[in-house]
């Protein structure tokens, strides 16, 4: 439960101010920024949460405004937390950037967007589709008040009724992204799979739809074997039209969903992965330049290809001159990140690719081993999955009993993907091939 809500600049001068309980006052966002100051010069990062003489701050940036949370009350923080997040989408979905200018320009509307998603400190409606059926920019053109749509008194908030589509389809994505630290032999230091099952639904009336996956936790409750391999997902979310009565009992994901684009749930899985692309590199070093090798390699089947793969390699700050060689893509230096990229359209599965690159290096010192940038790599590998999550059915039911099409695909792609770079070589002459 909230107190009060504040959108302040970056400065902390605030933009807007809504009170909602009266139990604190105003001016006690004046401590907001210097206590966020205090915390940052400790902890050396700032703190989404911060208590302060019985007041609690909660916090959200985007870009150069931040959306503050003031309450009195032991109450839950995620769920404030979560409010600011919906906040800023619903005002990213009415002024398609979130920023200082955009709140400046639209101050009435906001004040109308924040008295309709909370109500004495309690979150009410936070689906932007629904707000937009009775909060709009040319409101104060129409000479009759609009009234509020069904949806907003009814028990499916975030749906409104009457909706209806010529054709009937779903679109199911299901989005892994690999989050791994590999250390210069190979060996994985961490890694772990955050995924997220998105939606785009256009279908008429109130459908009611049932999605099954190959859930560990639902074949061990109901005693039944799993055919291929079952997954055990952690950390699950679910948006808020999952039946989670029904998923608790037995493992159903069943909701009515809103209507065009959501994101269904999200899961981790803290498993022990192996690189799906892997970088081997050797680094020389010598009076006046620096010499790389990269050997990238596709670790997964050949029937799987990776998309618009670029391998991120940093360089020296004061390197120039730079020269590439590769057996495949194009490699480009970019000295605004102190990196060279090197891209690769499509890199089939099993393949293997070689950059060499050269660079002068005009001055000579030590390099620091601690600040030795680790390699990145991006890519996005259509039709896979690493987890082996599995859509097993995508049930549609519609009193109206009309025929809906179910489309499904699977995709995995980069998350926080490093390769730590060895220590460079050098003694001797050049162990590397001219370029």
């Amino acid at each position: 439960m909230a107190s009060s809500i504040f959108i302040l600049d970056l400065k902390g001068k605030p933009l807007i101010a809504r009170d909602y309980r009266g139990d604190i006052p105003l001016n006690a966002i004046e401590r907001f920024m210097p206590l966020l100051e205090e915390r940052e010069d400790e902890e050396g990062t700032s703190l989404p949460v911060m208590t302060e003489n019985g007041v609690t701050y909660l916090h959200l940036r985007e870009k150069d405004v931040y959306l503050v949370a003031l309450t009195r009350k032991n109450t839950n923080a995620m769920t404030l937390l979560q409010f600011l997040h919906h906040l800023s989408k619903v005002f990213t979905e009415y002024f398609k950037t979130l920023e200082e200018e955009s709140i400046r320009d639209n101050f009435v509307i906001i004040y109308e967007l924040l008295d309709e998603m909370m109500d004495y400190g309690v979150p009410q409606i936070t689906e932007p589709k629904i707000l937009q059926e009775y909060i709009t920019q040319e409101s104060h053109m129409l000479e009759v008040t609009p009234r509020p749509p069904m949806a907003v008194t009814n028990a499916v908030s975030w749906r409104s009724e009457g909706i209806s589509y010529r054709k009937n389809e779903v679109f199911l994505d299901v989005v892994e992204s690999i989050n791994m630290l590999v250390n210069p032999t190979g060996n994985v230091l961490s890694s772990e799979i955050q995924g997220a099952i998105k939606m785009k639904v256009y279908l008429s009336g109130m459908p009611e739809l049932r999605l099954g996956l190959n859930d560990k936790v639902m074949f061990e409750s109901t005693g039944r074997s799993a055919k291929g391999k079952a997954v055990e997902m952690e950390d699950i979310r679910f948006h808020q039209c999952v039946r989670l009565s029904k998923f608790e009992s037995d493992r159903t994901i069943s909701f009515i969903p809103p209507d065009g684009e959501f994101e269904l749930m999200t899961y981790r899985l803290n498993t022990q992965l192996k690189p799906l692309i892997w970088c081997e590199s050797v680094v020389e070093s010598h009076r006046g330049r620096v010499e790389y090798m990269v050997k990238a390699k596709a670790q997964f089947k050949s029937r799987s290809t990776a998309n618009n793969v670029e391998i991120i390699v940093p360089v020296p700050n004061d390197a120039d001159s730079p020269k590439f060689k590769s057996t495949i893509g194009s490699v480009k230096y970019a000295p605004e990140r102190s990196a060279f990229v090197w891209k690769i359209k499509q890199f089939q599965g099993g393949k293997e690719a070689l950059l060499r690159a050269h660079f002068g290096l005009p001055s000579i010192r030590d390099e620091d081993p601690d600040r030795r940038p680790p390699i990145s790599v991006k890519f996005e590998i259509p039709y896979f999955t690493t987890s082996g999550i599995q859509v097993r059915y995508l049930k549609i039911v519609e009193k109206s009993g009309y025929q809906a099409l179910p489309w499904v695909r699977y995709i995995t792609k980069n998350g926080d993907y490093q390769l730590r770079m060895p220590e460079p070589l050098t003694s001797g002459a050049s162990r590397l091939p001219p370029i």
